[in-house]
């Protein structure tokens, strides 16, 4: 089952200096994932309604979907691999829809020019559930454990005090 969200929030990382964006849902579930600065740029750009003189790569990329006739239908956030969030930009041209693999951060940024829902599947929310059991870190450096404590304590209510 897939579950639209909207963008509630982007934030930074204070240990890495990383954007992180948020997503909600309306059954109140939370999705941070962590994203690059220009892609960050491109995302909160649009959502403050900044416009640039010549067109950015989203926009150009809205541009190009208008000029050929595609509409985009929406983007889903469709898996989580090794800690990589997957997306789909699902768009229909010509009486065909079609999926086109994309990173997060980018499905977002278009999502946002295109007025395009935003799906997140269930499998998402399950691979990105902490684990029920106790996890033994890897690093037993003081470093190591001072992030182990740090992601322990963490809970998707910490990200929600965001706000764009």
């Amino acid at each position: 089952m897939q579950h639209q969200a909207k963008i509630s929030g982007l934030t930074m990382d204070p240990d890495s200096n990383t954007p992180i964006v948020i997503l909600t849902c309306e059954d109140d579930r939370t999705l941070p994932i962590w994203i690059g600065v220009l892609e960050a740029t491109a995302i909160a750009t649009e959502l403050r309604g900044i416009r640039f003189e010549r067109p950015m790569t989203h926009d150009l990329f809205r541009n190009f979907a208008e000029m050929v006739g595609a509409d985009i239908l929406y983007i889903e956030i469709c898996d989580l691999r090794n800690n990589t969030y997957f997306a789909k930009i699902h768009f229909q041209l010509a009486g065909l829809e079609y999926a086109l693999d994309a990173r997060p951060s980018d499905a977002m940024a278009i999502a946002l020019r295109t007025q395009a829902p935003i799906l997140i599947d269930d499998a998402v929310f399950e691979k990105a559930k902490p684990p029920e059991e106790p996890v033994e870190a890897l690093d037993d450096s003081e470093e190591g454990k001072k992030w182990a404590e740090y992601l322990k304590n963490l809970s998707p209510e910490d990200f929600g005090k965001y706000k764009v």
